[in-house]
């Protein structure tokens, strides 16, 4: 297994004192994988106050001395280092009431979750596989480490982390673990927000996002109830072939793996099942659906704790989606001017993927590629899009003896007239419109 310089010498150092040493989990994981390791994690026989004698002569951060660990700075490159230890019960679901030091990487690696995780690795002893670890990476098996029930009674993040590894690595989930993973489901209420948020962004951006919400509805329901009610909606319409549910998750494959997307492409239907209507012939009707959708997500993005901007973004993005967008570049130009370029795009990918995930009418798809594509015509012609960018400005308009708010007010004035008339931004039309009390 290939290890960077500054990882050899902090394994070197702690063997060269007598202590064993070893990489461990998603690192040892991703290398099996044939993945580059972003993040290193070691584990050392030695105590934080041992680590800190053989590292003496390096920076020290006391990340979590109490539970065993330290980082070292090497060469300005930080490492954590945790001492071999076992975990005593978990009576909230989240910590263990108390941790104790342990010899040996055979009882650490029994405490961790699952066997692709519970690898380690050193130049000296090569792979350490108590658990089959890898012959699970080989046939791509999710499996926790003995017992599943206890491992998830023990730390209920552990589920969603599961469901993160399925997401990313597409990993297929042995049945027990599934079955564990499912009925202590609820434990998740006894984890913090920020834990779960952290989770459920990566788990959005996975790779087999859409196969873990289909396969784990229920577990999802726990932390985001407001997907199950669409969960087996027929939508009893023209436009649609799915169930609201099976809808979103396609229009969540579809968007680009950012968190708001992925996060508004889950979220952007869940009104429905609260304003169904269904008319005289029996098509279904859902008016009004994305005010409601808008504050289910609202709820949701301040329970979850979201920061600022991606709550904002993400509400954006289903307050607008089913609004219809005329591909006229005037109009272009003004929702450019009202949202800015990355939220405009975002929105059109949104509706892309909304309309995709009909499963019906591909001549809409062909309206939004066109939209898409006279986008990029607007944008490259470089329009005035802010009054900075007006060929006149505050001076001009002083010089013909405005002051205060007037001068605010006919700036705004003729950007709306240059949206709409961009070959009209020169000095002088504009100068001459003021004058003739025309802006």
């Amino acid at each position: 297994m290939y290890l960077p310089n500054e990882v050899k010498y902090t394994l070197d150092k702690l063997n060269k004192a007598g202590f064993s040493a070893y990489v461990v989990g998603g690192a040892v994981r991703d290398a099996l994988r044939g993945q580059i390791p972003h993040d290193y994690d070691l584990c050392t026989s030695a105590t934080p106050e041992q680590m800190k004698d053989v590292f003496n002569r390096e920076r020290i951060i006391e990340t979590g001395i109490s539970h065993g660990t330290i980082t070292v700075l090497i060469d300005n490159k930080p490492l954590e280092i945790t001492t071999f230890r076992k975990e005593s019960e978990y009576t909230d679901c989240r910590r263990p009431d108390s941790i104790s030091f342990v010899k040996t990487i055979d009882e650490d690696l029994s405490r961790r979750d699952f066997t692709v995780n519970a690898i380690a690795y050193s130049p000296y002893d090569g792979f350490i596989d108590l658990f089959n670890g890898r012959s699970d990476l080989e046939n791509n098996v999710l499996k926790a480490v003995g017992d599943a029930d206890k491992r998830f009674s023990e730390d209920a993040l552990r589920i969603l982390r599961g469901l993160r590894m399925i997401s990313e690595y597409g990993f297929e989930i042995e049945p027990k673990t599934k079955n564990a993973l499912k009925e202590r489901a609820n434990l998740l209420l006894n984890i913090s927000v920020e834990r779960i948020s952290s989770e459920l962004m990566r788990i959005l951006c996975g790779r087999y996002v859409g196969r873990v919400l289909r396969e784990f509805t229920d577990v999802f329901g726990v932390v985001l109830p407001e997907i199950l009610p669409m969960k087996g909606l027929d939508q009893k319409n023209q436009y649609h072939i799915y169930d609201v549910l099976e809808h979103s998750i396609r229009a969540v494959e579809q968007v680009k793996a950012e968190p708001a997307l992925r996060f508004a492409a889950l979220y952007h239907d869940t009104g429905k099942p609260d304003c169904m209507s269904i008319d005289e012939n029996g098509r279904g009707h859902f008016y009004a659906h994305p005010k409601i959708s808008k504050k289910h997500t609202e709820l949701r993005t301040e329970k979850l704790k979201l920061s600022n901007a991606l709550s904002d973004e993400i509400i954006f993005l289903v307050e607008h989606h089913d609004n219809f967008i005329k591909d006229e570049p005037h109009i272009i130009r003004r929702k450019l001017v009202r949202f800015g370029e990355t939220r405009f795009r975002n929105l059109i990918r949104l509706k892309k993927a909304d309309c995709i995930a009909r499963g019906t009418h591909e001549e809409y798809l062909t309206y939004f590629i066109r939209l898409e594509k006279l986008v990029n015509e607007v944008i490259n012609e470089k329009p005035c899009l802010t009054v900075k960018s007006l060929a006149v400005n505050g001076y001009d308009l002083i010089n013909l003896g405005f002051k205060g708010k007037q001068i605010g007010d006919i700036l705004n004035k003729m950007l709306g007239f240059v949206i709409e008339n961009p070959q009209d931004n020169r000095k002088e039309i504009l100068l001459k419109l003021v004058k003739e009390g025309k802006i």
